[in-house]
């Protein structure tokens, strides 16, 4: 086990130097999904930064609140065991945002019932954030249980929240690019580096992170 992280490690400092000191972004089958869904709140948004709102983060999802623009906002932190998104302890539209970001996969028990309490906590009108996966490992295993399509995040919205904008990120080069070791390799924000490049790139028939963006209804 050391010698397989001491490999990626050097594999992973050999993709950062490459970009010849250009800062480097979240891992390789993060970046376009968190590209993407940054530009999409921010347009929602208005472009602020949450400040003076407040937010829901489900089981550790700092990441993606920081990388669409949130992280000013007024954060309350629920998570897993401590708090079950199966029933949150929150009242009904406490929250302007709430965000989950890879959670859906792993509830042990009915994804609908998890949305529907992440829309009740949420004020109407206010946003839903949900990143999960459809092409990808088994991870953090037993308690790896559902794949997502965008349509299957559309259909969590039914009756509770209005998408707007439901998406995948990825395709079947991440099969190669995990063969390489590279799959968790932080990108470097370099336009003309190989995996910057190909972390930008998508087939939506084949995506291996998906989301959904959505406004409370009611």
């Amino acid at each position: 086990m050391r010698a397989r992280a001491a490999a990626k490690r050097a594999v992973y400092g050999a993709v950062a130097a490459s970009g010849l000191g250009a800062p480097v972004g979240a891992e390789y089958t993060r970046f376009g999904m968190y590209a993407r869904l940054r530009a999409t709140v921010r347009e929602i948004t208005g472009g602020t930064d949450g400040a003076g709102r407040s937010l829901l983060d489900i089981s550790g999802s700092r990441r993606l609140i920081e990388e669409v623009g949130l992280g000013a906002a007024d954060i309350t932190e629920a998570h897993y065991p401590e708090h079950n998104i199966l029933s949150l302890p929150m009242a009904d539209g406490s929250f302007d945002f709430v965000v989950s970001d890879q959670v859906l996969e792993h509830i042990e028990g009915d994804p609908f019932v998890a949305f529907r309490e992440t829309a009740r906590v949420t004020r109407p009108g206010g946003l839903l954030i949900h990143t999960t996966c459809f092409l990808n490992e088994i991870h953090l295993a037993p308690d790896d249980f559902w794949r997502f399509t965008p349509a299957a995040l559309r259909l969590l919205c039914r009756g509770v929240a209005e998408p707007i904008e439901v998406g995948g990120a990825g395709g079947l080069l991440s099969v190669p690019v995990s063969w390489l070791g590279l799959r968790r390799a932080p990108v470097p924000a370099a336009r003309w580096h190989p995996l910057h490049a190909a972390a930008l790139r998508n087939n939506p028939r084949w995506p291996v992170m998906t989301w959904v963006v959505a406004t409370r209804t009611g």
